[in-house]
């Protein structure tokens, strides 16, 4: 994408077309469906914003990044979804359990039952093997209302670097006419050049993909790994242990961490009453380490239902006191 030039009164008569047309508003934020954290980030994700989302692993990056994403598909505008560790059966498979899990209340949706019908031998339709799990046809119906506007991209480390997500992303832009909101799954996985370090490459990567969101028009997520010092049991991850260069914190406009609460909630809150250990586990707490759009270090509580591979979106802040409450600062 070329760069534009283009002046201050050029670009305050755009802002005054789009709030005279009443949608300055809509076309600048993309809402994550998740509160209090649209909240939080004045009101949703915005465009040409960079947004890092980190955590241990198997705290469910993926599953809170593809929640996200299905938000957005769901409200009418197009995604970009670039895996570079799942197949798109198995994204599919886990939009199905997500949509089954919300519209069921016996509580018996799990997503290996969504598995275990894709995977059968008896011959019959999709349809017909959604229809045996509880909530499959209205989780069928639901994705169906979205699908052709959640793109997923089987991407390798070998042959999808910034180039082959740029040129997507232009073709996706070109069908639909809309700015794609883009997520990278995940950011340290993205192909660099021949011969780069992993810290050259992480600044290349994060640099590249901070021009792509402002070039295009949207907000791009991207899963960022921690390194090894972070994946200590009992430790808090903090924005600081992004695995790779200082520009990963720097170049995001929002920095999001996930822990599991039971990890990072000060121990007298496990002393006094053991019955809190097992509900803890169930809650993962969401940080905003950096936000240039508003507050920072906000930790709000989202209950895990990875069962369903969903999270639930009404989350609350966090009332317990937590370990290291030192967040990251430009």
């Amino acid at each position: 994408m070329e760069a534009q030039l283009t002046t201050v009164g050029v670009t305050l008569s755009e802002s005054d077309e789009r709030m005279i047309s009443g949608k300055n508003a809509a076309g600048r934020l993309w809402k994550t469906g998740f509160e209090p954290l649209d909240s939080a980030i004045g009101g949703g994700m915005r465009a040409g914003s960079l947004i890092l989302l980190a955590g241990p692993q198997g705290l469910g990056k993926s599953t809170f990044a593809l929640q996200i994403a299905r938000n957005v598909a769901a409200s009418g505008r197009p995604v970009i979804y670039f895996s570079y560790e799942h197949d798109a059966e198995d994204i599919s498979q886990k939009l199905l359990a997500l949509e089954a899990g919300e519209a069921d209340e016996s509580d018996q949706v799990r997503l290996d039952h969504v598995r275990n019908a894709f995977d059968d031998l008896w011959v019959s339709s999709l349809e017909a093997r959604m229809e045996k799990i509880h909530g499959g046809a209205k989780a069928l119906e639901r994705v169906g209302s979205y699908c052709d506007l959640l793109y997923l991209h089987r991407s390798t480390g070998t042959r999808t670097d910034l180039a082959a997500i740029q040129s997507t992303i232009e073709a996706v832009k070109d069908h639909t006419g809309m700015p794609p909101f883009v997520v990278v799954d995940y950011l340290q996985k993205v192909k660099g050049m021949p011969g780069m370090s992993d810290e050259e490459r992480s600044t290349l990567v994060v640099e590249g993909l901070k021009d792509l969101a402002i070039d295009i028009g949207a907000p791009v997520l991207a899963i960022a790994a921690a390194d090894k010092e972070a994946l200590v049991t009992g430790r808090r991850m903090r924005a600081n242990h992004l695995r790779g260069s200082s520009a990963l914190a720097y170049e995001a406009d929002i920095v999001w961490v996930l822990n599991n609460k039971f990890d990072i909630v000060a121990r007298h809150h496990l002393t006094y009453d053991l019955s809190n250990a097992e509900r803890f586990r169930e809650y993962a707490v969401l940080t905003l380490e950096k936000n240039r759009f508003g507050r920072d270090g906000t930790p709000m509580e989202f209950r895990t239902r990875f069962e369903q591979a969903r999270f639930v979106q009404e989350g609350q802040p966090v009332k317990e006191q937590l370990i290291d409450e030192r967040v990251f600062r430009d």
